[in-house]
């Protein structure tokens, strides 16, 4: 999927910790997420609704034929807290799937998420 986007509508977590996840109308804003095959990189930014983008994050990767070591997550500051690394692995991993390739998890952000995400552990190569 070389530099073609996924656009995810991200809604702001519940600030209180009431547990309900993504809640109500209150949204951030449009994510998308393109992957940068040259630079080896998965990048997010955020779009409001006046059409500015800010990037929010990336995750890069090292490649070894259909392996992609997935070796570090950024999500900047400003951003943090939202869920937007989450947005940005489930990208990366359905993009994966998509493609037939399969992860080397170097990343710790991105092996807690395959922990709490078994439906992608058919994609963490032997």
């Amino acid at each position: 999927m070389s530099g073609r986007s996924l656009i995810v509508r991200h809604r702001t977590l519940c600030a209180d910790g009431c547990g309900l996840g993504y809640i109500g109308s209150m949204a951030d804003g449009t994510i998308s997420v393109t992957h940068l095959a040259e630079r080896e990189r998965y990048r997010a930014d955020l779009e409001n609704d006046d059409g500015d983008a800010q990037e929010v994050g990336y995750v890069d990767y090292t490649q070894d034929g259909d392996r992609l070591a997935l070796t570090h997550t950024v999500v900047y500051d400003r951003f943090g807290g939202r869920g937007f690394a989450a947005d940005l692995v489930k990208h990366v991993l359905d993009d994966v799937r998509s493609n037939n390739q399969t992860v080397v998890p170097v990343c710790s952000y991105v092996v807690r998420y395959l922990e709490k995400h078994p439906e992608y552990s058919d994609l963490v190569a032997s």
